[in-house]
């Protein structure tokens, strides 16, 4: 049998890398912030809903105008939701074919919002990674040039790894003290049991 595993964390926490070293440990893993991506640019239900939501402006020159939604969506959580309501299930589709071709014992689906979202019942166990807010900010500053003040905003934007972690036992501590790799190995074992 296959396990579904999510793999999760706030904005900055290090899900990349841990989804890295996974695919490391030779086991599948979709991404669905990426997926979602390429769906929004290309899938036709998500253009056209998108655009019925949000107007013409959506999308310039064949892709998603994401500068445009963000600045329409990060200070509304209603229309998020709208918008969210929309790509999400042509993602959860997408992760459903994928996993059917996989034959690995374990998979793992890297999303940001599995908790917010409720999909985290969707499957097996969730493996959370959390780091400290300060670390987390100067992450993404570095990695998206932006302010300060614009990652504080979508870390606002989604639970608190104290919520997130009521919610599963498996979490790793990304704070550049404690080893990656041990704590995921650890993890990786008591899933595959």
């Amino acid at each position: 049998m296959i396990k579904r595993i999510g793999l999760t964390g706030g904005i900055g926490a290090g899900k990349t890398t841990i989804a890295q070293l996974l695919e490391a440990m030779s086991y599948p893993v979709y991404y669905s912030d990426v997926r979602a991506k390429v769906l929004s640019d290309h899938h036709p239900v998500i253009r056209t809903e998108l655009i019925q939501l949000l107007g013409e402006e959506t999308y310039i020159d064949d892709r998603l105008n994401r500068v445009y939604v963000s600045d329409q969506i990060f200070s509304n959580p209603e229309l998020r939701l709208k918008v969210n309501q929309i790509i999400h299930p042509v993602v959860r589709k997408d992760f459903e074919d994928w996993a059917a071709q996989q034959t690995s014992r374990l998979i793992f689906n890297e999303a940001a919002i599995l908790f917010e979202t409720g999909a985290y019942q969707q499957f097996d166990a969730v493996l959370l990674v959390c780091a400290p807010t300060s670390i987390r900010i100067q992450r993404v500053m570095l990695r998206d040039h932006c302010s300060k003040a614009s990652v504080e905003q979508r870390i606002e934007s989604q639970w608190t790894d104290e919520q997130k972690r009521s919610f599963t036992p498996y979490c790793i501590e990304n704070d550049g003290r404690q080893p990656l790799l041990i704590q995921l190995e650890k993890i990786v074992s008591a899933l595959e049991a």
